[in-house]
């Protein structure tokens, strides 16, 4: 992808002390007010354009900044300060930090939430203040080709970003696992993340190339390479549009065995272009976009609905739906405790199960839905059998609560687990009797598996999804699951990688869950493979010393079935 850099800076920038003279406080409290109330026009566009495309319930995140800039006590504190001669920035600045201080301590969770919309509301108004580039992403106009270059994409920031402007994403932070990758494959926009210091070295405007296939961000590029890249890009298109025509084939090994290709679901509008893509159902359809970055918890009615959007466009095909799987990269409204490793503590299920009502809203919500079809309820980080009895007990306290309502709802909703760490799969054989499915989870396995934090740009290198230890505790996964008769998928992004895909299928997965946009390739290899080569090359891949050995051993296998143009043009849409 070719095009202009489109610089977000999106930090709080610093901030000098300066006086100014008594004759001066007037002007410069005018200079506030305007800045402020410019400020606020600037949120209501916001808020506007993510009405528009999000809906009025997203959208209201903004109504609390708005209401932050209009707030009495902070205006007051800020004029006072500017009273006694200190610059308008700089006495913003002395206020909203202590404000930030003051609701990070509180003791209230919605308060300590509230502190990512101060430091929206502190960088917003410092910019203008400051007399700093506007690089809000609500300013680019339909057709700008942009390439957005910043640090990390929050929730707020993501709810503006507009696909008929950006055509990618570029970020310091993040790995390819790490949400806002996982997101912006959602949207259909290629990305780069982890590069580091990207938003150091561009400048807004400059021609760059966003190479998603490796990971790679080019400024200024040569006419050599824009050619290389443009030859490229064609034989990729060319690609794609061999993989297009795949669109009603049937997921068929080369020795007859079916493989159940399901989608990935970030929000309920994907669902259609996930059917139309050919998913066979969803095999993980995330639930998080209902409480991040909202001003409160979704209503019961309000999760019907979106999970029922979900299985209208399905069908008869499953519907997977996780349950919260809030905390490490995805914070809730009302917050989590503050935590030195928010990946290891108050999360998913754990979180669910200490906050048993809110829980039962969204159970009640998927019981209810699930009149239309066949949707099925998976826990996410469980580690103990106990967890999912005790889940399955607030089901049913929930089905109770809408039987005494009359309201209708399904008692028999299908209950799994994700395996997703090590502790899971070690014990994998205590769950078989209790749940109905199991799905693996990698992005986390690997993570757990290996203490290598997967939103960690700087330990990308050590984040191998092939290290044997992962395999062996798929393999394992798989061979009980077989055994007891469950049902094992793999929702996480290996999935979608044609080496680990390989893996997987030799490895005796039959059911994969991907994002819509990386189904036809998927469905490609399948039908360009056997079963057989696949357990050869995955026997040896267990076998493997490496997390690089294991991969030049696949490479083999896939490259002897598929042959060496194909797989490299497979890799390259990777």
């Amino acid at each position: 992808m070719v095009g202009p850099a489109h610089l977000l800076r999106w930090e709080v920038p610093d901030v000098r002390a300066r006086v100014v003279r008594d004759d001066e406080i007037e002007g410069e409290l005018a200079r506030l007010r305007a800045a402020t109330t410019k400020a606020i026009e600037r949120l209501r566009a916001v808020k506007a354009r993510a009405a528009e495309k999000a809906g009025q319930a997203e959208s209201a995140i903004f109504d609390v900044q708005i209401s932050m800039l209009e707030d009495a006590e902070l205006r007051e504190q800020v004029e006072t300060l500017v009273r006694q001669n200190l610059a308008p920035e700089k006495a913003f600045d002395i206020v909203m930090l202590d404000w930030r201080d003051h609701f990070g301590r509180s003791t209230n969770p919605m308060m300590r939430e509230r502190t990512g919309d101060l430091v929206d509301v502190h960088i917003r108004l410092l910019s203008i203040l400051l007399g700093l580039p506007d690089h809000d992403p609500v300013d680019l106009a339909p057709g700008s080709n942009a390439i957005v270059v910043t640090h990390d994409l929050t929730p707020s920031l993501t709810m503006q970003l507009d696909r008929r402007a950006i055509a990618g994403i570029a970020t310091d932070a993040g790995t390819r696992t790490s949400h806002v990758a996982i997101l912006a494959r959602s949207l259909g926009l290629p990305a780069v993340v982890g590069l580091i210091d990207a938003t150091s070295r561009i400048t807004s405007g400059e021609r760059v190339i966003l190479d998603g296939s490796n990971g790679r961000l080019v400024v200024k590029p040569t006419a050599a390479e824009l050619s290389q890249f443009a030859d490229r890009a064609r034989r990729e298109a060319a690609a794609q549009a061999e993989l297009a025509t795949l669109l009603d084939a049937e997921a068929l090994t080369t020795d007859g065995v079916h493989i159940s290709l399901r989608a990935n679901v970030d929000l309920p509008d994907e669902a259609g272009a996930a059917a139309a893509a050919g998913a066979e159902g969803v095999g993980l359809m995330r639930t998080e976009f209902l409480v991040v970055g909202r001003t409160a918890m979704p209503t019961e009615d309000e999760q019907y609905e979106a999970y029922k959007r979900v299985i209208a466009a399905f069908g008869k095909h499953p519907v997977v739906i996780r349950t919260y799987d809030v905390g490490g990269d995805k914070l809730p409204v009302g917050g989590f405790p503050h935590e030195p490793n928010p990946f290891l503590g108050w999360r998913a299920i754990r979180m669910c199960l200490d906050e048993p009502e809110l829980f039962k809203v969204q159970l009640r919500a998927m019981l209810r839905a699930a009149m239309h079809g066949d949707l099925r309820i998976m826990l996410p980080l469980v580690v103990t059998v106990d967890e999912v009895r005790q889940a399955r007990f607030l089901l049913l306290e929930a089905a109770d609560e809408l039987t005494a309502r009359g309201v209708a709802h399904r008692r028999d909703v299908p209950l799994g687990v994700m395996v997703e760490t090590p502790a899971a799969a070690v014990s994998v054989d205590s769950f078989v009797k209790e749940v109905a499915f199991l799905s693996i989870g990698t992005n986390d396995l690997v993570q757990y598996t290996l203490a290598v934090d997967r939103g960690n740009a700087s330990l990308v290198t050590r984040y191998t999804p092939l290290h044997p230890a992962v395999l062996r505790l798929i393999a394992r996964t798989v061979e009980v699951g077989d055994g007891a008769g469950l049902e094992v998928s793999v929702c996480g992004e290996m999935a979608s990688q044609p080496l680990m895909a390989y893996a997987l299928l030799g490895l005796g997965v039959t059911k994969l869950s991907v994002a819509a946009v990386s189904l036809p390739a998927v469905k490609r290899i399948v039908r360009g493979v056997s079963t057989a080569g696949a357990a050869t090359a995955a026997r040896a891949a267990l076998d493997a010393g490496t997390a690089r050995e294991a991969a030049r051993v696949l490479r083999a296998g896939l490259q002897a079935e598929l042959g060496e143009e194909l797989l490299d043009g497979l890799l390259g849409l990777g």
